[in-house]
Parts: C-alpha cells; sequence; structure tokens
C-alpha cells in the first residue's frame, strides 16, 4: 500500500495533500435494516459493493429466479452466433405438455408453429413462460438436464457454491417427474435452491455482460405471437414498474419467483443518481411483502450511500508513487486511470480518506519483477483496489474495487551507452555503500 490522499465528497481533482494517511473523522457505519424475508441481499452493480445481507448466503428455493441464468446463457449464445434471434425453436412433447399446463406460468406452444428464439426468450422475461424457458434450453444443449449441467458449469465458473439446481425453470420437481423428465437421481420432492447472495451475483452478471435485457425485462404488456391467430397478451409480473401497484421510479428490472416452498421472491433492480442497485427477496408472505420489502430496500440503499468518483480516465493516480522502468531513456513514469473510478460509500458530510494497493500485472514484468522499456503510453499495467479508510467493506465477486491503470507516457529505451553508465554508477554506489558497512562494523 502506497501513499494514501484525502478526498472531499465528490472533488476529484484535489492536489495531494501529503504523503502520510491524515486523521479524519471516522465514516460512521450504516445500521441495516430488517426485513420481513427468509433473506435479503443488497449490492451496487458497478462497484459489486455489498450494501445489505441478511441471511445471504444460506441457500434457498429460488422459484422463477432460476430464468435468470437461462436468459444469461442465450444471451451468451447469441453473442458467440452458436443463435440467432431468428433461430427456429421446434417444441418438444415435453415443453409442450409443460406449455399447457395453465396451473403455471405459460404461454402455450403448439407443434405446428414457427417460434423464434427472441419470440420465446420474450415470454420468459415478461411472463416468466416455463414451456418457452425449456424449448429454448433444449434448443441449445439438446435437452432440459444437459442445459442445467451448462447453468451448473456457469456458476461454478463464477465462483458461486451451495447451489441445487435439478430444471431450468425453478418449477417443483414432480412437474418434470411426471412426465419422465426428471434430471437424473433428482429428487421428485426437491425445488432449486440457491443464495441470495448468489442469485445477486448472477444478476449482476447478467446486467455487466448484456445490459440489454433491461430493455425486455420493462416490457409492461405484450401480445405473445400477434397477428398469428393465437395470441397470448402477456402482462408483466413486476409490479414495480411505471404504473404498477406498487411502482417506484427508475425500476426497470427484473425478475420474480414463486412457488409454495420460495414464497414470493424477487430479484430487483433500480438506477438513481447514476448508482445502480440490486436487491434480493426470498421467502416473503405474499406480493405486498416482496414488492414492499424492496421498496424499503431500495430507500435503505439511496439513501445511506452514494457513488463517488475517485479518479477520471487519464488522470494520475496520486495516491501511487511512479513506477520504476526497467531500461528506459526515463527511469520512472507515472500510472494514470485506465477508466473512470468509482467507490460506493456511506452518504456524509465528511471527507473521506481513499485509499489504493497496486496489483501490476504479472506477464508484464521482467526478471527483476519490473515494467521494462520500451513501452507505450495508455498500457495497462495492472490494477488498484481501491478503498475507503474507516469503512468495512464486502464485495461480490473480487475481494475489493479495482480499477485498471496505465502508463502516463511513453518511455522508450535507453541505448547502450546510457545502460552502461547506470550499471557503472550501480556498482560504485553499492560498492562504496558495502565498504561503509564493512569499516563501520568495527566500531560496532
Amino acid at each position: 500500500m502506497y501513499k494514501m490522499k484525502k478526498w472531499a465528497v465528490g472533488i476529484v481533482t484535489t492536489g495531494m495533500l501529503g504523503s502520510t494517511l491524515f486523521a479524519t473523522r471516522t465514516v460512521s457505519a450504516v445500521e441495516p435494516i430488517s426485513v420481513s424475508a427468509e433473506a435479503a441481499f443488497v449490492m451496487d452493480n458497478g462497484t459489486n459493493k455489498v450494501l445489505l445481507d441478511q441471511n445471504g448466503n444460506e441457500p434457498l428455493y429460488i422459484a422463477s429466479m432460476t430464468k435468470l441464468l437461462p436468459i444469461y446463457l442465450i444471451n451468451q449464445a447469441v453473442e458467440e452466433e452458436t443463435i440467432s434471434w431468428d433461430t427456429a425453436v421446434p417444441i418438444s412433447d415435453y415443453a409442450k405438455a409443460i406449455s399447457q399446463n395453465y396451473e403455471l406460468s405459460n404461454v402455450p406452444l403448439r407443434q405446428d408453429f414457427d417460434y423464434t428464439v427472441k419470440d420465446l426468450y420474450e415470454a420468459m422475461v415478461i411472463y416468466s413462460a416455463n414451456g418457452a424457458t425449456i424449448a429454448v434450453s433444449e434448443l441449445l444443449a439438446g435437452s432440459e438436464p444437459a442445459f442445467v449441467d451448462l447453468m451448473k458449469k456457469q456458476l461454478d465458473e463464477w465462483g458461486i457454491e451451495g447451489y441445487s439446481l435439478y430444471n431450468v425453470t425453478g418449477l417443483p420437481n414432480n412437474y418434470a417427474s411426471e412426465l419422465g423428465n426428471l434430471y437424473p437421481d433428482a429428487p421428485v420432492n426437491e425445488e432449486n435452491k440457491l443464495s441470495a447472495r448468489g442469485v445477486a451475483t448472477v444478476a449482476d452478471h447478467l446486467l455487466d455482460d448484456y445490459p440489454e435485457v433491461l430493455e425486455t425485462a420493462k416490457i409492461q404488456e405484450k401480445i405473445f405471437m400477434e397477428g398469428s391467430g393465437d395470441e397470448v397478451r402477456m402482462t408483466t409480473y413486476n409490479l414495480m414498474l411505471p404504473d404498477q401497484l406498487y411502482a417506484r421510479p427508475a425500476v426497470d428490472g427484473l425478475k420474480t419467483g414463486t412457488t409454495d416452498a420460495s414464497g414470493a421472491s424477487f430479484t430487483g433492480t433500480a438506477l438513481e443518481n447514476d448508482m445502480r442497485v440490486i436487491t434480493v427477496i426470498i421467502g416473503a408472505e405474499d406480493n405486498l411483502m416482496r414488492f414492499g420489502e424492496t421498496g424499503r430496500l431500495m430507500n435503505y440503499a439511496f439513501t445511506n450511500f452514494e457513488k463517488v468518483q475517485v479518479g477520471e480516465k487519464g488522470m494520475a493516480v496520486e495516491t501511487e508513487k511512479p513506477l520504476t522502468v526497467d531500461k528506459g531513456k526515463q527511469e520512472e513514469v507515472d500510472l494514470i486511470y485506465s477508466e473512470d473510478a468509482y467507490v460506493v460509500t456511506a452518504t456524509e458530510e465528511a471527507e473521506r480518506t481513499i485509499t489504493t494497493e497496486l496489483s501490476l500485472d504479472t506477464e508484464l514484468l521482467n526478471e527483476k519483477g519490473l515494467i521494462e522499456a520500451p513501452i507505450e503510453k495508455d498500457t495497462k499495467v495492472g490494477e488498484i483496489s481501491i478503498s475507503v479508510e474507516g469503512e468495512e467493506s464486502d464485495y461480490i465477486g473480487d475481494s475489493s474495487n479495482q480499477a485498471s491503470v496505465a502508463v502516463g507516457s511513453t518511455i522508450e529505451k535507453a541505448n547502450a551507452f546510457v545502460l552502461a553508465g547506470r550499471w557503472i554508477t550501480n556498482t560504485v554506489s553499492n560498492g562504496w555503500n558495502n565498504m561503509t558497512e564493512f569499516i563501520s562494523g568495527f566500531f560496532n
């Protein structure tokens, strides 16, 4: 950890106040609220900072919030051009049977009809359609159990633990069992489980990698297969969207989930004051509690925390000393931010002490552990972990809030004469220091 700098809230251009940590009023801890649900979790989508954690690590039934994973993997497959939004989706007997169950959330599917990935994807996101989710999963993996394996693999890659996944929909396993499609060795009387932290992590990756999902998630009503003669009016289950019963400005997603085991659950997201939060409620009693408590979580987040810019792309990283460059015409180079850098911190009229810790890209280091010339301006050389002194922070994924950094100028390689001169100077200096230490040893 190098020099530390104190910034006033919202000010990012103030000069260095000193090379040591200044005494400042410790930012007081925000008192968390208690939520009427089995679990509740709140995080900032930009920095991945956890803002509230109520029983967030216990695996619980998540119902249709399961569909966040198929939604992610479908977007990924489109991005990788494995499929396109216009790809035709065949309807299996199993997908058709589930879709025709009117006790469940569904758009009824037919096998003599042409559906595209986009058609069924919209039904999944807007209307939580179970048969549609199964059909697209079968298209991508060949079967629902094979797609569940892809979901598990993705959770493993994200470092999410303690899950139990048996299907792509979040339905109780008995539905698949009755139709001969139960995941191998799965218990019939079980459902998918994931912790609130795990659900938030999935939502975080979805919003980071495919933010366009919100364009579909905020649709409140749409006709499925309009003009086909087999239309279904789909209406959102997210009652926090504009003009809905529990409407809150800036809410634009994301996914509900409801079974007897999971209760009324909801993964929400909202953007206010340039800060996007993700909320998760698992196991509320009903819609009133599900959306009412989510509103309390959002009030808590936006009232008690704010997003503060501490670095601007191209600006010097003043909390870090210049970087030593080996074999360069100049022996040091300043670091600059490769991207805008932010912290999410408690809302207070107090100065904050920002600390950073540098981690260099080891692939760029030579055998001496140094960056070596030549190196071009704006070359990314590592990351800094950014924290607010006095605040205990928990983050999803990485253990800290990070920003990439680069060298602020081009350093050309020094010629042989310059390098030889430096070698002689260093050798003489080291020799003199060694002799001084040797002689002083006689007098100690």
